[in-house]
């Protein structure tokens, strides 16, 4: 009689190196993010470009203090980090616009995204690395900058609106300005993959950022308004204010949450794009 042998459970094979793929794939998106020269001069021009701007609107502010009508006096001490912040986002905030397209589009200019495609053939996992790495450069760099625009801004501002960082709302709102600018930068990277050409996603970019907002706020009625409030950008800044303002229809979290859902939906067609298209 011949032994029966006897054959074990086969166990599922876990794929213990995927960790350790995506962390190289990070590493490799870091180098290439660190070492390109646009993403030094892009980051140092958003925090002298901020700053700045943050000096001289709340000390514009100031000095015309006299002049300012009452609603606004009212909407300024009522929300004086909302004034604070929103000065030099305004300005800052294209330096973003511009880098997260620079990010994917300059690979595509260069010829660099096929030796990417070749070294990653799961072109998801790429794109999401590249995401990752971006998002988390931009809102430490954007925490950086929003600590001392406020302190500076308080400072200019106190005699007329005082605001301090213990006071409710104004944490948040300065958390929100760096959360604002890594989505907005994932927003720019995104349009960057779709169009794939650099002049001509910038273009789309800014134009979502600056044109289309002042265009819908001349829309008729109810209708523009509701089109104005959900915009992009027009809604994820509202993070960056301590209190929901008496002309906002959404909260600050329901805005940011609808910029994350414009940003979600332009990151999915970008990946089901970069998997369909050729490099």
């Amino acid at each position: 009689m011949t032994p029966t042998a006897l054959v074990a459970d086969p166990q599922p094979v876990v794929d213990t190196q995927a960790s350790n793929r995506f962390g190289s794939l990070l590493l490799s998106e870091w180098t290439k993010l660190r070492t390109v020269r646009s993403t030094t001069w892009s980051l140092l021009l958003l925090v002298v470009v901020t700053v700045g701007f943050t000096a001289l609107f709340t000390e514009l502010t100031v000095s015309q203090w006299t002049k300012v009508s009452g609603s606004q006096h009212r909407q300024i001490v009522a929300d004086p980090v909302g004034t604070i912040l929103g000065s030099g986002l305004q300005f800052g905030q294209l330096t973003i616009c511009v880098l997260g397209v620079l990010v994917v589009a300059s690979e595509y200019s260069t010829g660099m995204i096929r030796s990417s495609l070749l070294a990653v053939p799961r072109r998801i996992s790429m794109l999401a690395a590249k995401c990752l790495t971006f998002a988390v450069v931009v809102f430490a760099v954007g925490e950086l900058v929003a600590f001392p625009s406020f302190f500076l801004g308080a400072a200019i501002l106190h005699p007329k609106a005082p605001v301090a960082l213990g006071d409710p709302g104004v944490v948040r709102s300065i958390l929100g300005a760096g959360l604002y600018l890594a989505v907005l930068g994932l927003f720019a990277l995104a349009i960057g993959a779709i169009v794939r050409h650099t002049a001509g996603a910038i273009t789309g970019v800014i134009g979502f950022v600056l044109v289309l907002s002042p265009l819908a706020a001349l829309l008729p009625g109810s209708v523009g308004k509701h089109v104005h409030a959900y915009l992009p950008s027009q809604a994820g800044q509202l993070i960056a204010q301590a209190h929901q303002g008496p002309t906002d229809l959404l909260t600050p979290w329901r805005g940011f949450g609808v910029f994350v859902l414009w940003t979600a939906a332009l990151l999915v067609l970008a990946g089901y794009l970069l998997k369909r298209r050729d490099a």
